[in-house]
């Protein structure tokens, strides 16, 4: 029977979450399946020994991406009959790496609910709703990737209109590369890292200008140097905040 929704989501909140795109990284796990099982070894599952068997198990087990409920059916197949360990290849480890997929999709779906990301919200609720071994693996695989970009598009877009209102050169300069670019990798590469990069150098940029006018008081004047020297984050609290509460 087919895990319902609410328990899936039960699932994800008790494992411990998994880092999954640090670029959102784009999801990975074992493409498993039993076609995994037949390229470690030449003899079709139906006809293997029963060490070959329980050998073909342990490396499902030794693979770092075998998830829990794969781990956990493995092992109560090695702890069987070498007929359990047989149905296990032949089907049970596709329906426990179907379920350790929709455990995944899950995190992912309230992630992106967090994030308002439509696009992934979007595709990762038509896996879950399809509910195959094949439609969980195939978002998790290509379909979460794309949707990320999509949804990182129009990240980037909003980002470059604000900038152009700001006129934030760098910002605008870098938003307008990853988009002519349009890559996924390029899309959450500016949003990861290249926009905070971006938004220091026009930053400093606005510092300097504060620095460069000679009728500022010397509080401000020291704030501004001491900004100038610091982080991405303290350039921007000095601009928005900080040089107001020196005046102020």
């Amino acid at each position: 029977m087919r895990p319902t929704r609410a328990a899936l989501i039960v699932a994800a909140t008790a494992l411990t979450p998994a880092l999954l795109f640090a670029t959102p990284a784009f999801a990975t796990g074992s493409t498993a399946m039993s076609t995994t099982v037949t390229a470690t070894s030449e003899t079709p599952v139906d006809e293997m020994s029963e060490e070959e068997l329980r050998i073909a198990i342990l490396r499902i087990l030794a693979d770092e991406d075998s998830g829990t409920a794969v781990v956990r059916e493995a092992n109560k197949a090695l702890d069987g009959t070498a007929e359990d360990m047989l149905n296990f290849l032949a089907s049970g480890y596709r329906i426990a790496q179907a379920e350790d997929d929709s455990v995944a999709v899950v995190r992912i779906l309230g992630l992106a609910q967090q994030n308002g990301d439509k696009a992934v919200v979007r595709e990762a609720n038509k896996a879950l709703d399809d509910g195959s071994p094949e439609a969980l693996r195939a978002f998790l695989e290509t379909g979460y990737r794309i949707a990320q970009a999509e949804d990182d598009s129009v990240a980037v877009v909003r980002i470059l209109g604000l900038a152009q209102q700001n006129g934030d050169k760098a910002v605008v300069r870098e938003a307008n590369k990853a988009l002519d670019d349009g890559s996924p990798e390029a899309l959450r590469a500016f949003l990861e890292t290249g926009y905070r990069i971006a938004q220091a150098e026009d930053d400093s940029v606005a510092v300097v200008r504060i620095l460069a006018d000679p009728t500022i008081s010397d509080a401000l004047r020291a704030a501004a140097e001491e900004a100038i020297d610091g982080t991405p984050e303290e350039l921007r609290y000095f601009l928005e905040v900080g040089q107001y509460e020196v005046d102020g």
